[in-house]
């Protein structure tokens, strides 16, 4: 075991808010580490339940967030958020927009918020905000946030993190459907129409309940509802919370939780995977000169880029194989 590791998931375990913001920080530097912290805490977790908000940018999602986690407090809940902000291009780090709305709730021990920067990842998530999530767990947070950057047509790996997903829709932004991008309509488990109190927003609420009628399903799925709400003013939140509750109930009452937790699994897994065998051929050291030559080679155009792909599938298979 790699020193301090122990101690500190015996201490995340324990709920101690500062061995939680540490074991974050190692999660988003990655590495041996993070890893080892990663397995020592996976056994104790399952237990939370993960909401994704995501929607286009300025639809408020940040506000909303805020006052979902008051309202879960309010009924007893401890609250973990991860608020996934873009990276600064000169540090690499959050830009905290998401921290700055949301600075009136870090005198309340129950609810712990932690901003991350994407990092250049697509779909919205970075890297870190599955093992972030784990954490949050471990911790004993019985809700977990996660709010995507909000870049509109990558949003879809939000389901492949949480139970519930709760798309925020506002109208006068230009398309009074948005959900209808990248089938992010399709990925909703919960629609908010955000700042209802606008001109348009009864246009837009009828408009996404014309448009979920159209998608095929059975009579035993589960209904979207399409809300209203106005975060700013604090209205319309406590249906949301209860449509969020009832989803999970759905979900463990039909045996879709089992099922989507598998995804996620599936999922997560495979993107490590991915990211290992990348890591793996692109190592300046394990590239070698034979690997430098075949990328050059591609560059004039003498190699294609898949046949160039699966010759270094082949050999870091063969280098793994060989123990080398």
């Amino acid at each position: 075991m790699i020193s301090g590791v122990q101690t500190l998931a015996s201490q995340i375990l324990e709920g101690s808010t500062n061995a939680l913001a540490r074991g974050l920080t190692w999660a988003e530097a990655g590495g041996k580490r993070a890893e080892a912290l990663s397995a020592s805490l996976y056994p104790h977790t399952g237990r939370a339940q993960i909401v994704g908000v995501t929607g286009a940018p300025g639809s408020g999602k940040s506000t909303l967030v805020r006052a979902l986690a008051l309202v879960a407090r309010a009924r007893g809940r401890t609250v973990g958020v991860i608020a996934v902000d873009p990276s600064s291009p000169f540090s690499g780090g959050a830009i905290l927009g998401d921290r700055i709305r949301m600075n009136d709730l870090a005198l309340d021990p129950g609810i712990f918020i932690r901003s991350m920067a994407t990092r250049g990842a697509l779909g919205g998530l970075c890297r870190a905000a599955a093992d972030a999530v784990d954490l949050m767990d471990a911790a004993g947070r019985d809700l977990v946030l996660v709010e995507t950057v909000g870049v509109g047509q990558d949003e879809v790996d939000v389901m492949r993190l949480a139970h519930s997903v709760l798309v925020v829709s506002v109208p006068g932004l230009g398309d009074d459907v948005q959900a209808l991008k990248a089938g992010v309509l399709e990925i909703a488990d919960v629609h908010v129409v955000n700042k209802a109190d606008r001109d348009g927003a009864d246009r837009t609420v009828g408009e996404l309940r014309a448009m979920l009628t159209l998608i095929p399903s059975s009579e035993e799925a589960w209904v979207p509802p399409v809300l209203p709400a106005s975060a700013a003013r604090d209205e319309g939140i406590e249906p949301i919370a209860d449509a969020l509750d009832g989803h999970m109930a759905y979900l463990k009452t039909s045996g879709e939780l089992e099922r989507r937790r598998r995804r996620i699994v599936t999922a997560r897994v495979l993107k490590i995977a991915q990211d290992l065998v990348a890591e793996t051929m692109l190592d300046r050291h394990a590239l070698g000169a034979e690997g430098a030559a075949l990328l050059e080679r591609v560059a004039r155009r003498e190699v294609a880029p898949h046949a160039c792909a699966r010759l270094f599938l082949d050999r870091t298979a063969r280098r793994t194989q060989g123990g080398v």
